[in-house]
């Protein structure tokens, strides 16, 4: 089983994957997590994703859609991919339907975490102070949010006509979202 979840940052995508992570025996695909990581090597594709970050804005796809290759052909992760953020684009959304297709995969199950603005900025702070994550600036969020929600509308479009699409109120509790995506999964 192949999920996505998308919503902006802070609608709790994260905690929902680890969740699932454990209820299908998963692997987690945080373009968050990895690109952090690229950072954290200080890699030359880590020095180009600050710059953007820190900017507020997304990663290339180019970049993102190599990093999400290698991950889908791998064998021992075949058909337990849980996304949490990506695709965040269109052409990101096509390029995982490719290759998807190429390694004979499918989605199962879409879920898009709809959070308003004000909610997304009260979590961030929250998760600032206890995480403290480098990319949780308040000005930063929030030029993070506006360009997700721009860019992501496309996205919304394109899997919103699916009948494996799911929107969901990602301002609720988070066991509360957690019993909403057990109603569609039922495993």
């Amino acid at each position: 089983m192949n999920i996505i979840l998308f919503g902006p940052p802070g609608a709790g995508k994260g905690t929902q994957s680890q969740y699932l992570v454990k209820k299908i025996n998963g692997f987690q695909i945080s373009t968050g997590d990895i690109l952090r990581d690229e950072i954290k090597k200080d890699t030359k594709i880590g020095k180009m994703i600050i710059n953007d970050m820190n900017d507020g804005k997304f990663v290339s796809d180019q970049i993102v859609n190599e990093i999400i290759k290698n991950i889908i052909f791998d064998t021992n992760k075949k058909d337990r991919l849980i996304f949490d953020g990506y695709p965040r684009s269109l052409s990101q959304a096509k390029s995982l339907d490719s290759m998807l297709n190429q390694s004979n995969q499918k989605i199962d199950f879409i879920f898009f975490l709809n959070v308003n603005k004000d909610t997304i900025i009260k979590r961030i702070e929250k998760r600032k102070v206890i995480e403290n994550r480098v990319d949780d600036e308040l000005n930063t969020i929030l030029k993070r949010y506006d360009t997700y929600m721009e860019t992501t509308k496309p996205v919304l479009e394109f899997y919103s006509k699916n009948s494996n699409f799911h929107e969901i109120d990602g301002s609720h509790e988070i066991d509360q979202i957690t019993r909403k995506i057990d109603t569609f999964i039922n495993v």
